[in-house]
């Protein structure tokens, strides 16, 4: 049995991962199926609270969500501070580091467009990537 221990002083970068390679970093820091809806509702459903997080469409686990949000945290890509009206509930962020994801966001958004019709985008966005796809 192998188990990883990630301690939250430890800087994330290619050195504490399985090699250096961008491809690993990325899928080691966003790798499962949470992470990166998590992100989503921060950046483009402009959700702020824990409870709000819960009442996505996804329907992620309470536990879940707490790992992901802690793991964000931990990352620099998402900040934790006390809500001004409710002292004993948090309101969570993007970061700059978290918002430097938003050019990879509209990408992954443009390549779920362009190949799967069920994707749920405004037309508007589309129109934006569509000229990209004429090949």
């Amino acid at each position: 049995m192998q188990v990883l221990v990630h301690f939250s002083w430890m800087p994330h970068n290619s050195n504490s991962c399985r090699s250096n390679c961008p491809i690993n970093f990325v899928l080691e820091t966003f790798g499962d199926k949470w992470t990166l809806l998590i992100v989503r509702d921060l950046m483009f459903k402009g959700k702020q609270t824990y409870g709000e997080f819960l009442q996505s469409g996804e329907k992620i686990s309470t536990n879940i969500l707490a790992n992901r949000l802690k793991r964000l945290e931990e990352h620099g890509i998402v900040a934790k501070s006390v809500a001004p009206e409710n002292e004993s509930s948090f309101i969570y962020a993007l970061t700059s580091k978290g918002t430097d994801l938003l050019p990879v966001m509209l990408e992954i958004t443009a390549w779920s467009a362009k190949h799967d019709t069920m994707t749920n985008t405004p037309d508007s966005f589309f129109e934006m990537f569509k000229s990209k796809w004429k090949t």
